[in-house]
């Protein structure tokens, strides 16, 4: 049991891993910027700058003079110095839509801010270590973002999502021979992530021992690498228990002996499978609304506000680290609460 796998460590070993092919292919005064944001970000956050980055030398290299003339590997750092607030507005509009190796990439306005934050970042940290001496992303403001309304599933809705997956009814045939094998998984899957607003990673990173039925408890690794541990009700103990049964009785692969949720493979299952079950379970239920796992986590967190009307609460169960997040989210339900507030207090009797 000793060489079963965390999940988390074998995601930052993976990404470890891509880092440092990403690394090769940039200039060399790359590495001392990302060994410098080590301590506070994650690999998965280091991964992703990494990558915006070399989109932004890629442009560069394309449609600046200067730099046209080198290798991106053989950049120098005085290039940064060389780059200018126009050359930054360019590379915003470039990345709306462009091509590389025949492949077509679109940025809306989230792409777009994700990666002038990735752009600002890297700048201010070779300005504040005085190894440039300007910082023209500093001047290129943040694409304000407009709100998208949160989709979420009406009570009703989640009990017919939790019968479709429970009956299979609506299924294909061949849709149908898996759903014998997956179902007790499914519901218990399903169920847990509709009655605890956990996010998909952190579902499918559970081992069995992170399962804790006498608190009705589950030990999770949030974003960020730290540890926290978040409750659950008695539909999802129930259908914990179900599942755990035949889960004991699986034998899985080498190094994934501790995993709590098992693919066909006998293997951890991973993110995009979980993306892949709710949406034909989904897609079955003909009055659904389009929904991703990410919804069924703002479905729970709209119920919790509901019957609570405590937004710290609701921030502290979905792992928020800023409450302003949690409240931009359910702002809406607030401003109905206020509203209920205006009939609230009698001045006079009638």
């Amino acid at each position: 049991m000793e060489n079963s796998k965390n999940y988390h460590d074998e995601q930052n070993n993976i990404n470890t891993l891509r880092m440092r092919e990403v690394l090769d292919t940039l200039p060399p005064f790359c590495k001392q910027f990302f060994r410098g944001i080590q301590e506070y970000t994650s690999s998965r956050t280091r991964l992703a700058y990494a990558y915006d980055i070399r989109v932004f030398f890629e442009f560069m290299q394309s449609h600046n003079s200067i730099c046209s003339k080198m290798e991106i590997k053989d950049f120098p750092i005085s290039l940064l110095d060389q780059i200018t607030r126009e050359d930054i507005e360019e590379y915003m509009d470039y990345i709306t839509l462009y091509k590389k190796d025949g492949k077509e990439y679109m940025n809306n306005e989230r792409g777009k801010k994700r990666k002038l934050s990735a752009l600002k970042s890297f700048y201010n940290y070779y300005f504040r270590s005085e190894l440039i001496s300007t910082n023209p992303a500093a001047l290129v403001p943040l694409p304000k973002l407009h709100e998208k309304e949160i989709i979420r599933l009406d009570a009703d809705e989640v009990a017919i999502l939790l019968d479709q997956v429970e009956d299979g009814t609506n299924l294909t045939k061949s849709q149908q021979k898996f759903h014998d094998k997956t179902k007790i998984r499914d519901v218990a899957l399903l169920t847990l992530l509709l009655g605890t607003g956990i996010r998909v990673s952190e579902c499918v990173g559970l081992d069995i021992n992170d399962v804790d039925f006498k608190n009705n408890g589950i030990k999770i690794r949030r974003k960020g690498g730290y540890e926290a541990v978040v409750y659950f009700g008695d539909e999802v103990a129930d259908a914990l228990h179900d599942y755990l049964e035949k889960r004991h009785h699986i034998i899985p692969l080498e190094g994934h002996e501790n995993a709590l949720f098992l693919s066909l493979q006998n293997r951890r299952i991973t993110v995009r499978a979980v993306e892949n079950l709710v949406k034909k379970y989904a897609s079955t239920v003909t009055r659904l609304k389009k929904i991703t796992p990410h919804k069924l986590r703002s479905t729970y967190g709209t119920s919790l506000y509901q019957e609570t009307g405590d937004i710290y609460l609701v921030a502290d169960v979905l792992g928020h680290k800023d409450v302003n997040t949690t409240r931009k989210h359910y702002a809406a339900q607030e401003d109905s609460r206020r509203r209920k507030a205006a009939s609230a207090v009698r001045l006079r009797e009638k």
